[in-house]
């Protein structure tokens, strides 16, 4: 089980390290438009909100490698709660997608890691 739950953990701070670059670096590019379906004028000028919110995802991402490396059982799930909450609330304010890019992810990780210990 706690194989399992690793990969979960590492597959969900993969996720949230490639959206710190989407948000934080292509934003403005067609890449970045596409992913989070907004033109290039609403990209320019709202480039530094999708920066700072980069930065929290970044944050996410940083937890869990920490609960990761040390194997931290409070650690892991605190930030897949973090992972989830914050998905959640993506979920009703921006995009249905996030559900399943976030929410379900961090559930699964946060399941396992619980079976685990």
């Amino acid at each position: 089980m706690q194989v399992i739950a690793n990969i979960l953990i590492a597959l969900v701070a993969l996720i949230h390290i490639y959206i710190v670059v989407l948000e934080m670096f292509l934003w403005t590019t067609p890449r970045g438009q596409k992913a989070f379906g907004i033109t290039a004028e609403f990209a320019e000028q709202s480039k530094a909100l999708a920066a700072n919110q980069g930065l929290y995802n970044g944050f996410l991402a940083a937890g869990l490698v920490y609960a990761l490396i040390r194997q931290d059982f409070g650690a892991s799930v605190l930030f897949t709660v973090f992972v989830i909450v914050a998905g959640i609330y993506g979920t009703f304010t921006a995009s249905r997608k996030i559900f399943f890019v976030q929410v379900v992810p961090g559930a699964l990780a946060l399941l396992f890691v619980l079976l685990a210990h």
